[in-house]
């Protein structure tokens, strides 16, 4: 890992380069999107099934892009009985944090007496990108199909690659059916995304995408904001950890590992504080553990590019680093880490205190892992079931309470010049002018 201090030349510049290193807005990244999108687009079902060969080694037929609910039921069958434990669990506290955050609908009387609220149903048809590849993330489905369910989403489109045999890993598989996918796709990549956006023969356009992906997967979501609604851009996985002293070297190594090995090269790990006796202690401690780890070569190679040791004056310096980095995870190990929780304003998750490492987070505490990274959580929060949910207003108001409105809106028409809209309020009352 590379290693700065706030004692260096150059300080503030090299921490400049550490916070702009984001493969979201890689130029190069989003012209190749660019050029995946236009060919699906153009070419629809021969676009995946090229792309799937290109990219995945697989060459299907289109018959073999959609998935039967029976395969999946038969991988619920076929893995073991701890792994159907397991997705149970975490399911079922997914789907418990879901429901204390759905959004309920309301109605209230305002001044004038107009009868005004909101309501919330589940959209109707919603697409769901699943990583696969050399780490196929099954509980990303519990973390994303779960919500969708919770919601209410009558279907449930999910897109993940497969492998060179044409074959879905079997928990990942699994656990489609169980968290309520309606349809499955063996199509990853930025061609899922805009499978899922354009609609092809065999992918019907859905309203609106979420979950994680790669650089390209990423790209691509933010190239089809608006043909499509799109949850946020939760890219390449990111740990930034504040510890003072008091942390244990050990703990905070395996989290920086942890958040490394996802495998595409593109992943950024921080670790900030003041203590220089820890900070030596990490490093120690990472080079300790990394030589048992079965993907070594996927962390060194993350590491080398975006690893950070960063020895700062201050916690209150690395309070504000963390809001400048805005990290997808953001790991506190301070002996008083409450006044850090309330100043820390744009990480996607907090993890507080030495017992809640951020695999908590990715594999069954409750909150979804889907989160924003790329310094998108200055602006984007993680995600939450009421994102399944569409917001509509409702107004409804009787003829004595548009009379009390009428001089408001005769005043707002004139300052305006648009005489149709007042018109439009004053025709209801019998005075309009002739």
């Amino acid at each position: 890992m590379h290693l700065i201090r706030h004692t260096d030349s150059g300080f503030p510049g090299k921490l400049n380069k550490l916070i702009a290193a984001s493969s979201l807005f890689d130029p190069a990244i989003e012209q190749r999107t660019r050029d995946i999108i236009r060919d699906v687009e153009q070419h629809g079902d021969k676009a995946l099934l090229r792309f799937t060969e290109q990219f995945d080694g697989a060459k299907l037929s289109p018959g073999q892009l959609g998935i039967a609910p029976a395969e999946t039921k038969a991988a619920w069958q076929a893995i073991a009985p701890r792994i159907r434990k397991a997705i149970r669990l975490a399911k079922a506290n997914v789907a418990f944090f879901a429901r204390q955050s759905l959004r309920k609908n309301w109605q209230a009387r305002n001044p004038q007496g107009g009868l005004v609220g909101e309501k919330f149903d589940p959209f109707q048809r919603v697409g769901v990108y699943i990583p696969g590849g050399t780490a196929p993330l099954a509980s990303t489905t519990l973390m994303t199909v779960t919500l969708a369910k919770v919601a209410g989403c009558r279907e449930i489109v999910a897109c993940t690659p497969c492998g060179r045999d044409g074959q879905v890993n079997s928990a990942l598989l699994a656990a489609l059916g169980q968290a309520g996918a309606t349809e499955v796709y063996r199509v990853g990549g930025a061609q899922a995304i805009a499978a899922m956006a354009h609609g092809t023969k065999t992918v019907r356009p859905v309203q609106k995408i979420f979950g994680p992906g790669n650089a390209y997967v990423v790209t691509a979501k933010r190239l089809l904001f608006g043909r499509v609604a799109i949850d946020l851009l939760p890219g390449p996985s990111e740990m930034f950890i504040l510890a003072d002293a008091s942390a244990k070297a050990s703990f905070a190594a395996a989290d920086l590992l942890a958040q490394a090995e996802h495998g595409s090269g593109h992943e950024r790990v921080w670790l900030a504080s003041h203590s220089k006796k820890l900070i030596a202690g990490v490093q120690r401690e990472i080079k300790r553990q990394l030589p048992s780890l079965s993907r070594r070569n996927f962390i060194e190679q993350a590491l080398k590019k975006n690893g950070w040791l960063i020895q700062l004056k201050s916690i209150d310096d690395g309070i504000a680093l963390a809001n400048r980095i805005a990290p997808e995870h953001c790991g506190l190990m301070l002996r008083d880490p409450g006044p850090a929780v309330k100043r820390i304003v744009t990480a996607g998750a907090i993890f507080v205190g030495p017992w809640s490492p951020t695999v908590l987070g990715d594999y069954m505490a409750g909150p979804s892992h889907t989160l924003p990274t790329g310094g998108a959580g200055a602006s984007f929060a993680g995600l939450t079931v009421d994102q399944f949910q569409r917001r509509t207003s409702v107004v409804k108001y009787s003829r004595p309470v548009l009379a009390k409105s009428i001089d408001t809106l005769r005043t707002f028409a004139e300052m305006e010049g648009l005489d149709a809209h007042g018109r439009s309020a004053e025709i209801r009352l019998g005075e309009e002018s002739s």
